[in-house]
Parts: C-alpha cells; structure tokens; sequence
C-alpha cells in the first residue's frame, strides 16, 4: 500500500521553511528534555514521519520516556503519533513494543479523568489492528458505564467501529448497545447509539423504536434526526413499514428544532402522496421560511415548496395554501419575495385569486408608506407585476386593481410607474368596460405625474382612449394646465423681465435613442438641467419638461392633439366648435415650436421633433380621411396585434411548462403492482439521504446525456507525454464553488521516486485551497493526488504547473516534469436564464464591457447557426421563435444567461446570408457581447471563437 492510499485522519500544517532536525538531537530531547522540550521534540517527530521518514529508532525511547508522562497535550500529541507510526514489520507482523503501548492505553482506559478517557477512545476508533484492540475490549466494555457522558458517548463509537471492523472481537455488540440504549439518558449517548444499531442491526433499532415511538417528540433533536433517517431507510427499503412509522414522523413535524422539522417534511412527503401528507408537509415548510431568520434557509425551503408545486396531483394541495404561503412576503430580502410572488402566481387559481388580489393591494399600499429602502422600489415593481399577470389571467379582477395601482403613476420611481403604464395600456385595450373607469383615473392623476417618459405614455393612452366628447374636452383642459399661460415665449420674456432669472447649472448625461409610438426613432439628447426648487414649484410639469429641452414629450402631445381633435370633428356636428378645438390644438402646436426655435429652452428643440409637429399640424389643416383613419385606427391595430402576439407566446410557454409537468404514459409501459414487486426493484426512488451526502462532498452524480461517448472520460485532461519518466492525466470535476482535480500520476521508471510533489498555480479567478503533500512511487507504480482549486467568478481559468521529484539514490537535483494547461471551461458556470426587453436593454445601456466578435463559420443555414451558438454557449434566446420565423436573408436575436455567481451575460447576435454569393456561401455577421466584468466578455467571446464552426461527424 502506497503512502497515498494511507487513510488519513489528521491534518496537521507544516512551516515548510524549516530545517529538519536530527534523530540524535530529538532523541536526546526526549530522554533528557523538560515537559515543554519533550512537547516541542514530539511535534517534530509527528511532522517528519507525516513526511515520510520512519524514524524506527525513537520508538523505545518514546515508550521510556514520554508514554508515561501525565500531562495532557502529551498524551494527545501521542494520539496522533501512535495513529501515524508504522505498527507492523516489513512482513506485516505486529512490532513486539506495540505489546507495551497497549497495556499503557488500557491504563488510560481505567483513567480517573474523563477527557483522557474519552480521547483514547476516539484514538481507537482509528486504530486497523485487531492484535492491538483485543486486550482492551473489557476496559473498552467497562467504560459504557462510566458516570461522564462524554466517555460513554465514545465508547459507543469506539465499539461501534471495531465490530464493523474486526465483529469477532465483540460479536455480541448490537445487543449490548441496545440494553445500554434502553438504559441511558443523556442524548448525544442515546443518539450514537441508536446510529449504530440502525447500521449494525436495524431490527434490534426498529424493536427499540417501537418500544419508545410515543415519547419520540420528547426526544432530543440529535435523536429525532436519527429516527427519521431510520424511518426513511425502512420505508424506503420495505414500504408495507409505512403505516407502522408514518404517524411517528407526523408527530416530529411539531418538533421544537427547526432541522427535525425540515427533515420530517421531506421524508413526508417521498413516503406519502395522500393530500393530508402534503399539506401537512408544506405547511411545516411555511412556518419554518417564516420562523426562520436566514434568507438562505427560507430560499432553500421556498426550492422545496416550488419542487413540490411540480408534482401535477400535488399542485391543487398547495392552491389552497396561497394565502399561507403569502405570508413569507413580511420578509425584508428582495430574493425571498421574488420566488414567494412568482410561486403564489403559478398556484393562483380562481378559487384564492381574490384573496391574492386583497393581499397584494394591502402590500403594494405599504411600499408608498414605508421610508424608502432601497429594495421598496424594486419589491413595487414586482407587486405591479404579479397583479398585472393575475388582471390578464382573471379579467374580472383587474377593475379593482386598476384604481390601486394608478395611483403609482405619479410615483418619484420612474420604473415601477413604467410597469403600471403598460399593465393600464394592456388592460384598456383587453377589456372594452374598463376604459370609462382607466381614462378617469388617468384624468385624476394626470397633473401629479413628474417623469416626463411616464407623461408621454400617458398622453398617448389619453388621445388614444378618449371617445366622448366630454373627455375629450377634459384632455384639453388638463393639457392647456399643464403648459401654463399661453404663448409659451411671451410670457417667459415676460417673467424675465419682472424677475432676473438665477443662473441654471447644466450636466451631462449618456444620449439616450428612443422609439416613438409610430416606430421611428428619436434621439434623446444628453444634456438635464437642475433649476432652483422654488421655479420647479411655480412651472406646470409640461413647460417644465419644454424649457428643460425635452421635445419628444412635445411630438408626443403633438399626436395626441391631433387623434382627439380628428375624433372631435366626428363627434361634433356644428361647425364652430370644430373649427375652435382644431385651433386650439393647432395654436398649442404652433406655440410649442415657437418655444422650441427661441434661445429660451436648455437646448433647442430636434429636427425629428419639429417634423413630427409640422405633420401633425399639415393633417389638423387638411383633415383627411386617410390621415383619420391612420391616427385614429391603425394605431390601436398595431398594439392590438402586439398584445395578442405576446399573449399568445405566453400562452405557448405555459403549455410547454405544464407539458413537461404532465407525467405522460405511453400504451405499452410496464404497470408495476407494488404486491408482485420483488424488494430490491422497490427502490426505485433515489435515496434522499444518500443523495444529500453525496451533494455535500462534492460528488453529485449528473444525469449523464444520452450520448454514451459523453461519460467521464470526456473529461480527462493529459497532463505529460507517454514517453515522460512521469505519466500524469487530470480529471476536472467541477462542483458549483469548486474544481476537484484527480491527477494520476504513473512512475514509468524503475527507480522509486521520492518526494514526487504535484506543484500547481492558477491563472485568472482560480485559487488552490491546499498544497498537494509529497509522496513516495515504487517503480513503476501509480498513485492518485486530489487537489481543490476555488473558483470567484465566471472566467476562463488556467491551471498550470509541474511534478518534481528526487531519484533514490542519485545524487543530482531535483528532476521536474512540466505539465500541460487544463483550461476551465466557463460553460459549467453559465445557466440559460430570462428577463424581459426592458430589463435586457436596461442592462445593455449599464454593462461597460463589449467583446464584439465577427462571425467565422461553415453553417449556411441562419437558424441553424443560431441554434449552435445557443447550444454551445448555454444562453437562452430571448427573442420569440415567431420573429425568427420565415426566412428574409438576415436575422437578429438577443441571448441571455447568467452565471451561478449571479452575473449576467448578454448577447446581440446580427447574421446575414450572402445571397449574392450562392446558395452554399456560409453566414456572416457579428456577435455583440456585453457583461459587468470583462473577463466574462472576453470568456464569452472566447467560447462563441472556438465553437463557431460545425465540427463535420
């Protein structure tokens, strides 16, 4: 056995810069030294035997000298000694002096101190030679009734390992824990011991606990854990036990410990799918992600919640628990809320959707009270959004949603009142009955709106939806306030002259590029301007935003004025009041443009601007049919082909979601009755435990992919060549946080390498958690080293290095064997993920790094290519399969992912086919890439440059 495969039980850190000291100076220190030098002595002799050297010589002269010391940290350092030191010939027989070493120990074992008592016995927990246990097995038997606990607990474990180990030296332990079980009262004792019973003889703890399953709830949770994990494993094993334990883990479902409780639902609910269960199951997960402080525990109990909500037959038991699940919302954390709204919306149904309507009013009223945190604004906006979801789902609801949130409109947060126009945009076209109560509300709140992209938004809702005349009448009332004393110049020049105005300071901003409401663009311009408090209060909000220089706002009026008076003419038949309101309009056009060629506004107004307003005032002028037709018609056609484009992808996402959820089975599958089903088919179910202490290593065992060639072997990186002295091949398992690298290493020489390190280092956001330790190769002999690297941030990584190592015997230096690059793939961080348009062009104007990269590719097809740069990069296309139908030669998409570190990553991929180039010219084009950090981009880019191509198979 190689000094690699040694089971290590101890870790100990070694300054590497120190000198190794010589055997005759530390055995003079053993013999001769004080406690301190002979503490000090035995730490260097625990380090070099850790690094190999054997040292036989100071075995005799550490049992003269030391083993019958007294003192405590002593005794412990001989623990680890007696754990490392070689205790067998090289024929594998026991050394004669270990005979002295054992009877010292049993005199430890009979100890009048307990930690002495206790800490031994943990040693011989360790110790693999059946000879050395042997004579201690009645001391070993005779601390099961010591007064200390801690001593008892440790026999337990020490009687424990040594009949899983060597059964012959105390076959009659399983009954001898039991009687002890049965009798003892201190809870980490009873816990152990009931461990070992259910790994040792599950019977004799099943007999225990059904003895003792009405007192379980009085247990201590150390035990109730236990209990569960036995209840599980039998049912799991043999599920006729069910009936006989399922009220026991009911009952632990009231438990005092929050673990207990966790545990019991999840057992619950794979033992049961009986309606009583579930509900039982998540309400116990609802009062823990209440009663729980840690976001982190409530997000990983809302997982288990939603996990449960993907069973179809268990979906309607948690429809009635919406109202409890809402109650998670008096959480502070954004994350906990996020998952709680989204999982109460996917259960909404229209039994509670009334009550979640009432509830979420009441929340969405509480953000405008609270003191402004910066969450509040983005929880508002999510609020608005799950009642938005509900209105379109249940139309009947959204008249009582709409006055709440309209209220918002005129909120200082220009986001959350973003989501509240466009829920309104969509409700008002939806539902006809709607639109009387949406324009007076519009009406009241209209004044107090303060962001100008709001008030646009607004104003084309008004001339869009106003069709009596009295409202009509009261847009231009509400207008003609806004915009104050007209003509807008004169009376500016006019304050002027009462009133020298103080100086205004002006600052920079990006430039925005903005789509009007006909599709064409208008540019923002970069510059806003902060005015003294005391004009903003005297200036009406529209002459405000005029003399600030923003005349898009004023475009956008223009076409309101221009829908309403077209609809007034044909409203009103006499002639006179016609003539007057087109006037009116016209003159507030005329105005806005005489405003905007003046030296009054911070900046003039634009071209695009003052060409959207002569049109407006050329088809007031003419009145056309035609023009009628297109501001008063088609306007309102193309939003209603949007939003029934957009609900009918929605629709389409739904079906596929509750298509995967369907378990569907096909005419020929197997029917398995559970009465004819041999017991080792019954565990079909994975074990829950075993999967969780797999997670908790680090060793999740992946769904494999369907492609037998994509196994284990796809990761394995060779390290040297065949015809280096050392052969060395890595394989890269990679755990969320961390890389676990598995090097074998091959000794191809027929000399015994000593000192063969693995020396590693790491470029990018890589850091190696621990040096891998020296060992020794026999010739031709192999050994695998495991190293742990820890990964902060999704980037390409490198890992780099060399093996050194010393021939036997020669006397030159160090020989080194330099090592190829592993390269970490960045596509084990990144996960497909959504946002909508407008989160993704916030975050695109945000994000400063931008790789672009030119597309070098064999595919002909655009759609194909697509296809591939999704699949190689992990992204999700966030634009709708029905845009990027047909085929017209060119094609642009928008991708979207984001890494487990919770970066984001986007994408703008623009292609084209070269037509003019013949039919089988491949694709070209660009690939934008932005992100936060620039090693995602680079690493994005880097992927997207080494997959382009289609590899021919």
């Amino acid at each position: 056995m190689t000094a690699a495969e040694n089971v290590c039980y101890t870790l100990i850190n070694v300054p590497m810069d120190s000198e190794p000291p010589s055997e005759i100076s530390l055995k003079n220190d053993l013999e001769k030294g004080d406690v301190k030098l002979k503490t000090e002595a035995l730490k260097k002799v625990i380090i070099m035997i850790l690094n190999g050297e054997k040292l036989p010589g100071l075995l005799m002269t550490i049992i003269r000298f030391v083993l019958p010391l007294q003192d405590h940290t002593i005794k412990k350092l001989l623990l680890v000694f007696w754990e490392i030191v070689p205790k067998t010939t090289p024929d594998g027989r026991l050394l004669q002096e270990m005979i002295l070493v054992c009877d010292a120990y049993r005199k430890d074992l009979q100890h009048p101190n307990e930690f002495i008592r206790g800490s031994t016995l943990r040693f011989l927990c360790k110790l693999k030679e059946a000879e050395l246990l042997e004579p201690l097995m009645p001391a070993i038997r005779a601390c099961l009734e010591h007064r200390h606990s801690y001593v008892r607990r440790n026999a337990v474990l020490a009687i424990y390992t040594i009949y899983r180990n060597f059964e012959h030296l105390i076959p009659d332990a399983p009954e001898l824990i039991h009687d002890f079980l049965v009798n003892e009262k201190d809870a980490s004792c009873k816990r152990n011991a009931f461990m070992m019973l259910i790994h040792a003889d599950q019977d004799r703890a099943l007999d225990y606990l059904s003895t003792c399953i009405d007192q379980v709830q009085t247990f201590g949770d150390i035990l109730q854990l236990v209990i569960v994990e036995l209840i599980y494993k039998v049912c799991h094993a043999n599920p006729s036990e069910r009936a006989r334990f399922i009220r026991c883990i009911y009952n632990l479902l009231q438990s005092s410990s929050p673990a207990v409780k966790y545990e019991a639902a999840g057992t619950l609910v794979t033992l049961s799918s009986a309606p009583t269960a579930i509900k039982a199951a998540a309400q116990c997960y609802i009062d823990l992600i209440i009663k729980e402080s840690d976001n982190n525990v409530k997000l990983i109990v809302l997982d288990r919640l939603i996990e449960l909500k993907e069973h179809p037959s268990h979906e309607r038991v948690l429809q009635d628990l919406v109202m409890d699940i809402l109650r998670v919302l008096s959480t502070p954390d954004l994350e906990v809320r996020k998952k709680t709204l989204q999982l109460a919306l996917d259960l909404v149904s229209s039994r509670n959707v009334e009550e979640l309507v009432i509830v979420l009013k009441k929340e969405v009223i509480k953000t405008n009270n609270v003191t402004e945190h910066e969450d509040t604004d983005k929880y508002r906006q999510l609020l608005v959004r799950t009642l938005h979801s509900c209105s379109v789902r249940f139309p009947d609801m959204a008249a009582n949603v709409i006055p709440v949130l309209m209220e918002f409109l005129s909120d200082n947060n220009e986001a959350a009142a973003a989501d509240v126009l466009e829920f309104v945009r969509e409700a008002i076209q939806r539902f006809d009955n709607l639109r009387p109560l949406i324009v007076e509300k519009m009406l009241e709140v209209f004044h107090a709106i303060k962001s100008v992209k709001i008030y646009r938004g607004a104003l084309w809702i008004l001339g869009e939806y106003c069709s009596t005349k009295e409202d009509i009448q009261s847009v231009m009332t509400e207008v003609r306030r806004s915009l104050g004393e007209i003509p807008i110049v004169e009376s500016e020049i006019k304050k002027e002259a009462g009133e020298l105005k103080p100086e205004e300071e002006v600052s920079v901003g990006p430039a925005q590029k903005l789509v009007t409401e006909m599709g064409t663009y208008a540019t923002q311009s970069a510059l806003s301007s902060s005015r003294p408090a005391k004009k903003e209060e005297d200036r009406p909000p529209l002459r405000g935003f005029l003399l600030d220089g923003d005349f898009f706002v004023a475009a956008s009026l223009a076409t309101t004025l221009t829908k309403i008076a077209l609809r007034y003419v044909s409203l009103v038949q006499e002639k006179k009041k016609q003539n007057s309101f087109i006037a009116e309009a016209m003159l507030l056009m005329a105005t806005i443009l005489h405003l905007g060629k003046s030296s009054l506004p911070k900046k003039p107004i634009t071209d695009d601007d003052v060409d959207r307003i002569s049109l407006c005032l050329k088809v007031l002028s003419e009145c056309s049919p035609l023009m009628n037709d297109i501001f008063n018609k088609e306007c309102r056609q193309s939003l209603s082909h949007m939003l029934s484009a957009k609900l009918e992808e929605e629709k389409l996402s739904q079906k596929k979601e509750s298509e995967k959820r369907n378990v569907t089975v096909q005419p020929d599958d197997p029917i398995s009755f559970m009465q004819l089903t041999a017991k080792n088919e019954m565990s079909s179910k994975e074990d829950q435990f075993q999967l969780s202490l797999l997670a908790a290593m680090g060793n999740t065992q992946r769904k494999e992919a369907a492609d037998p060639l994509a196994s284990k072997l796809n990761k394995v990186t060779q390290l040297t060549g065949f015809s280096d002295p050392v052969y060395a091949e890595a394989y890269v398992h990679v755990n969320q946080y961390d890389i676990v690298l598995d090097v074998l290493v091959v000794n191809q020489t027929s000399d015994t390498l000593q000192n063969c390190t693995l020396e590693l280092a790491t470029l990018g956001d890589l850091k190696l958690v621990e040096k891998p330790s020296p060992l020794t190769l026999a010739p031709h002999d192999f050994a695998n080293i495991k190293a742990n690297v820890k990964v902060a941030s999704t980037e390409n990584g490198i890992i780099f290095g060399n093996i050194v190592y010393d021939v036997s015997g020669a006397a030159s230096d160090r020989n080194c064997v330099v090592l190829s690059d592993i390269h970490i793939d960045i596509m084990d961080y990144i996960q497909p993920a959504a946002c909508t348009d407008a989160e993704f062009r916030q975050m695109w104007a945000e994000f400063e790094w931008e790789n672009k990269v030119t597309v070098n590719t064999n595919i002909i097809d655009l759609n194909e290519y697509l296809q591939h740069i999704l699949k190689s990069t992990n992204m999700k296309c966030l634009t709708p399969e029905k845009a990027l139908s047909g085929y017209c030669g060119f094609m642009a998409a928008n991708l979207y992912a984001r890494s487990i570190f919770g970066e984001d990553a986007l994408a703008n991929v623009s292609i084209e086919k070269p037509i003019h180039l013949g039919p089988e010219a491949p694709v070209t084009g660009h690939i934008r890439i932005r992100a936060k950090s620039q090693g995602m981009a680079l690493s994005l880019g880097d992927k997207i440059n080494l997959s382009q191509k289609k590899t021919s198979l």
